[in-house]
């Protein structure tokens, strides 16, 4: 079977911004001047959206998952994948910037660049995503044009390209000046936007107009020397020459394209849509995707080539009350037919492709064949969840998958009745395969489990989607911080371990050093034995043991990280030992060794970014000076002061509202996980008191 549209005419993008910079709306737009949908929507929250996949997005007005659209514009198939903006879903967006091909990022014009869009543009540079930018929202009063532009050089070290030039500002904005065909476009009020008159540059914007025009060609001749050469020498290229040199530096993120409007007011869209079809890279202007393969894990690439063996990665699981389980995937090689078979090589499970899915947000069409460049949905896999790979059988392939962050805050739930417990535990099965950042433990106190997220908001999602979606009854405790426990010296433990079990009996000797290890991440485990002196499957038995007792430290029962154990001798009997018993004396011999160490608590620290009016900084540095957090840094950016602090996470509980609250509502911050450091003595023993 042949496919629809020829791959170069794709174009897989994500849209990036911060909250309320008006992505929804724009995705919106997009999606009705392509004629996807019957009527522009104002807002997700405002009134179900096809963007806005769940109820939490349209309750709390944001993009909490990244739902998959597809849509086309002047012959070419545009994948969008609408990215969440909040500082709690950074994994969110870190799946969708590992299967686009290209990005818009949207700013609103009267705020400029916010922490949460910068910190999700350095993201995209180090997937080394290319970009367009459109300046939004360019009918609010105060609206900015050139300061949000100027914001992209001096915050993310962006080159901006300027395509257009605003008309007008505030309730003045009519329209833009096209600096490539050297015109002007107003839209009509009436019509929603979808009609625009063609006219001649304004008289107060020539000037301006045609100094930037220059600026544009210059950019664009420096990114082919023969165009350079040809420019030096009088020779100005035309606009398609001109569209494929911006095309060229676009993909090589050289610069990155500008242009501007109003989404809300439908001014401005259509551009947009010209610019992601005439700029953007297609699947097949990217390298092929890397993965491994083999026993030895070789490395090998798979080309964007339907010739090729098929390969994709599922880069969202997600629950649909029709189709069942929806796993959506990018196709990077290959093609797969409905009926088929693929290999999960992750799980050594093979899938059979009973249903695949073409999707509109919520809508869905069916499709028998998938492509190389497709982003499709494969209904109903059994063994498939986000992060993994399905390939074609007879040439495995695991793609690599996206950086899972520790889980910095935990709640407790605790089902209400027998039946809500059963409930719940299929619900987490579930919800696991959906979104692998997140951890579920059991509790020491029976009947109740620990969930374990990145942020306040996924904790609080997981909670009302047991509630909401999966019928479970449970109480929910409130959130607290994840802490870790470490050593803080060497220690070395020789335990033996000796249980008559009827007439059985049980013996393990080992000898084991633990230490504080700084890079080990986890606990690092290293076997000293003289090769042959212990059979491995008594070593691995050990290993298993460590592992276990890590998970639940001395000090107040949180998991043990940066430690590095050695098993530095061990005895066995001919007839008495077995793996259990070197299990169990590998458990014991480490708690043992834990305690000797100088056990201490480590609480996660977070690295903070606020940009607040000038008039609130000293109010928000108090205030950050109040929870413990240390001042690294404070930058003035024009009427703003930007503060960078260290805080631990465990007094940042809330900090949002009580922002809002200083600045009144002014200040916007964002927060990433720094470091674990050791827990001040007083509020050691106040944890240890809690969990006690």
């Amino acid at each position: 079977m042949s496919r629809s549209t020829q791959l170069d005419r794709y174009r897989n993008i994500g849209i990036m911004a911060s909250i309320d910079a008006g992505r929804t709306t724009t995705t919106e737009r997009i999606l009705y001047y392509t004629g996807r949908t019957g009527k522009p929507a104002e807002t997700s929250a405002a009134s179900g959206t096809d963007a806005a996949w769940a109820d939490e997005d349209e309750e709390r007005g944001i993009t909490i998952t990244s739902a998959a659209t597809t849509c086309f514009w002047n012959g070419h198939r545009i994948n969008i994948i609408d990215t969440p903006s909040h500082v709690d879903l950074p994994v969110e967006v870190e799946r969708t910037l590992r299967v686009i091909d290209g990005a818009l990022a949207v700013f609103d014009a009267a705020v400029g660049i916010e922490p949460q869009s910068e910190a999700a543009w350095r993201r995209a540079d180090q997937h080394r995503v290319p970009r367009l930018c459109f300046v939004n929202k360019m009918d609010r009063p105060g609206a900015d044009f050139f300061r949000t532009v100027g914001m992209l050089a001096d915050r993310v070290g962006a080159t901006p390209l300027l395509l257009q030039l605003p008309i007008g500002g505030g309730d003045g904005f009519r329209g833009v000046v096209d600096l490539l065909a050297e015109r002007a476009l107003v839209w009509r009020d009436d019509g929603l936007g979808a009609s625009f008159q063609e006219t001649g540059i304004p008289a107060e914007l020539e000037g301006q107009a045609a100094e930037y025009r220059a600026k544009l060609v210059e950019a664009a001749v420096q990114v082919d020397a023969g165009a350079a050469e040809a420019y030096l020498a009088g020779a100005v290229p035309d606009v398609p020459a001109l569209k494929a040199l911006i095309r060229r530096g676009t993909c090589a993120a050289e610069f990155v394209p500008v242009l501007c409007g109003s989404a809300f007011r439908n001014k401005g869209v259509q551009p947009v849509l010209d610019a992601i079809v005439d700029y953007l890279p297609s699947p097949a202007d990217i390298a092929g995707i890397r993965g491994t393969e083999g026993e030895g894990r070789d490395e090998a690439v798979r080309p964007a080539d339907d010739a090729a063996p098929f390969s994709a990665l599922v880069f969202k699981v997600m629950s649909d009350p029709v189709a069942g389980s929806l796993a959506f995937a990018r196709v990077y090689s290959g093609t797969q037919a409905v009926g088929g078979t693929v290999l999960n090589p992750l799980k050594g499970e093979r899938e059979k492709i009973g249903r695949m899915l073409q999707m509109q947000a919520t809508a869905r069409e069916d499709v028998k064949q998938a492509c190389a460049g497709d982003i499709i949905a494969f209904a109903g896999l059994k063994h498939t969840a986000t992060g993994d790979t399905l390939c074609d059988p007879s040439h495995p392939i695991v793609l690599e998958r996206a950086e899972i962050p520790e889980p910095l805050i935990e709640v407790t739930v605790e089902p209400r009745t027998g039946a809500d417990a059963e409930k719940m535990a299929a619900a987490l099965r579930r919800m696991a395969q959906e979104d692998p950042s997140f951890a579920v433990v059991a509790d020491k106190e029976p009947g109740r489990t620990i969930l374990r997220g990145g942020g306040e908001l996924q904790l609080e999602i997981l909670a009302d989607r047991l509630k909401r979606e999966f019928k479970v009854d449970a109480k929910v405790g409130g959130l607290r911080v994840a802490y870790r426990e470490t050593v803080s010296q060497r220690a070395e433990v020789d335990h033996t371990h000796r249980k008559q079990v009827g007439d059985a009996s049980q013996f393990a000797r080992v000898r084991l050093a633990v230490e504080p290890a700084a890079s080990a991440g986890g606990v690092r485990f290293e076997s000293r034995v003289a090769a042959g002196a212990l059979p491995k499957e008594f070593v691995q038995a050990v290993e298993k043991g460590v592992e276990a007792a890590a998970n639940a430290g001395i000090v107040a029962g949180f998991p043990v990280a940066d430690v590095a154990v050695g098993l530095l001798d061990a005895a066995r009997h001919d007839i008495d030992s077995s793996a259990l018993a070197f299990e169990l004396a590998g458990a014991a011999a480490f708690r043992d060794a834990m305690g000797k160490a100088k056990p201490v608590l480590l609480e996660p620290v977070m690295s903070v970014d606020i940009v607040t009016p000038a008039d609130f900084a000293g109010g928000v540095i108090g205030d950050l000076r109040s929870r413990r957090g240390r001042i690294e840094q404070v930058d003035q950016r024009g009427a703003a002061a930007a503060v960078t602090a260290l805080v631990p996470l465990a007094n940042l509980f809330g900090y949002a509202n009580i922002l809002r609250s200083i600045s009144q509502g002014r200040a916007h911050h964002t927060m990433q996980f720094d470091h674990y450091e050791p827990v001040p003595q007083a509020i050691a023993d106040e944890v240890r008191a809690r969990v006690a």
